[in-house]
């Protein structure tokens, strides 16, 4: 007993959220609704910063496998969880005033999105089969229900079907995958099954291969890749904003965490086969995904299709197959999940008062109606086009400078050609923004805390841009043999 929970402390960001969980959950239930509202908040970012601080000061440590193998701690798994902690507590601060208008329970929320966002963390320090699969059920049971939460949307509760639907099936394939592995190497640890694989190679191949298949169509559906996408714009449209808003940030952090665990520590002997696979994904995402967000008109439509196309920008950096591949996609996700929360962020603190921010022409004169706001979302979509000196120019920069590294060059003018074709409907945004006449000149106003926080998560994507080196390096030390 004494040795299997030896080094617990490297678990602590986990513990911490799920005591946070716990904490709010009987915070919401015991205490008086117009306390409990703020109790269950100023506890949930209390445990979220608690849990990221702890990530941070594990920084650097060497690899360390805990629980009988069944998790590991180790760089790449810390930066996720700093940034999940960061992406979660921006969006539970953001959602605050929508949820109480929109009449939704808050507290329900809270404690669903901690849920998730421990199976989050619990997914991206997976060391075995076992383990990813229960972090990423425990990612995706709450927000099954988060997407339902607006019982009065007929749009919520249908996204929250096709949701969950979607999420089985996708957890099915990968179930089915993985247990064809252990059939064919008889083991569940990361490390022993590339070890089996490699030994077993000639004999099982078949198996092998055939498996792969399920398994990067169950991680295709989780990170919604092309041709595995159909249920992200449905479900981004429908669900609630602030719920939109949860699940394109953090989850994708997660999702990418379990594609490099499942990859390149489990499958590296079978590099050749999942790069055929990858590589058709990577390029529909993102050719289809700019192409078809440039005829939207509704803006988390749009967004949605965005973030498939960043998804296969990511994919990039996996297909590679280097360090400095899967460094660079490890960067471009936690630089992604910060950009999509402010853009998001921005639609939730925009709806109010029985309005719904969702369609390009709710921008309209923006300028006008508050001048700094206007400049942040500009900001922000300037760092998701890939703008210099924005940080998301950096992102593009280093996975397409992964692919000609290994001599995918024409991978690599693909990716800048659609780069372009992304960058129009960003600036289409920005064009409404700053030259359309508004159809309400009122003044646009958002509280004093709403406005501060969303300015710092917006001037970030401009100082990472400027100063980048530091989130770099850590990113490449994290792969470093």
């Amino acid at each position: 007993m004494i040795t299997l929970f030896e080094n617990i402390h490297v678990a602590l960001p986990e513990i911490i959220i799920l005591v946070t969980a716990c904490l709010a959950l009987l915070s919401d239930l015991f205490f008086k609704p117009s306390f409990s509202k703020y109790s269950t908040l100023a506890i949930a970012c209390i445990g979220l910063l608690a849990s990221g601080w702890v990530s941070y000061l594990l920084l650097g440590n060497y690899n360390t496998v805990i629980l009988a193998g069944l998790y590991v701690s180790d760089d790449v798994a810390q930066l996720m969880k700093i940034f999940i902690a960061i992406t979660v507590l921006l969006s539970f601060f953001y959602s605050k005033d929508y949820l109480f208008e929109k009449e939704i329970a808050y507290g329900d929320y809270l404690v669903l999105g901690l849920f998730s966002a421990l199976g989050m963390m619990v997914l991206v320090s997976a060391n075995s089969f076992l383990t990813i699969y229960l972090g990423l059920e425990l990612l995706s049971l709450p927000i099954y229900a988060m997407t339902a939460m607006q019982r009065t949307s007929g749009d919520a509760i249908e996204a929250a079907m096709k949701y969950f639907v979607m999420g089985a099936i996708a957890s099915g394939m990968l179930l089915y995958g993985i247990s064809l592995i252990y059939g064919a190497t008889g083991q569940l640890n990361l490390l022993d099954v590339a070890n089996g694989i490699a030994t077993n190679w000639q004999e099982s191949n078949t198996m092998i291969i055939f498996a792969l298949v399920f398994i990067v169509v169950g991680l295709g559906f989780k990170l919604a890749a092309v041709p595995f996408h159909m249920w992200a714009p449905d479900v981004y449209q429908g669900a609630p904003t602030s719920v939109t808003l949860f699940i394109s940030a953090a989850p994708k952090v997660a999702a990418m965490g379990m594609t490099l665990r499942l990859l390149a520590v489990a499958l590296p002997d079978a590099t050749d086969q999942w790069q055929q696979l990858i590589l058709v994904m990577a390029l529909l995402s993102t050719a289809l995904g700019n192409v078809l967000a440039v005829v939207q008109t509704n803006l988390k439509r749009l967004l949605a299709y965005s973030a498939i196309g960043h998804t296969g920008y990511a994919l990039f950096g996996i297909l590679a197959g280097t360090e400095a591949g899967y460094s660079a996609a490890l960067y471009y996700i936690l630089v992604y999940s910060v950009m999509s929360v402010a853009a998001f962020g921005f639609l939730v603190l925009l709806s109010h008062k029985g309005f719904d921010a969702v369609n390009v022409d709710d921008l309209k004169g923006l300028n006008k109606r508050n001048p700094w706001l206007a400049l942040m979302l500009m900001l922000v979509m300037f760092s998701m086009a890939g703008v210099p000196p924005m940080v998301g120019f950096f992102t593009k920069l280093l996975v397409l400078k992964a692919l000609v590294d290994v001599q995918l060059t024409w991978v690599a003018v693909f990716g800048l050609m659609f780069a372009v074709v992304g960058a129009y409907y960003y600036i289409r945004i920005v064009k409404v923004m700053y030259f359309d006449e508004p159809a309400d000149s009122s003044r646009l106003s958002f509280s004093r805390s709403a406005t501060a926080l969303y300015s710092v998560n917006c001037i970030a994507l401009l100082m990472m841009g400027l100063f980048p080196a530091a989130l770099i390096n850590a990113c490449i030390s994290a792969f470093a043999p």
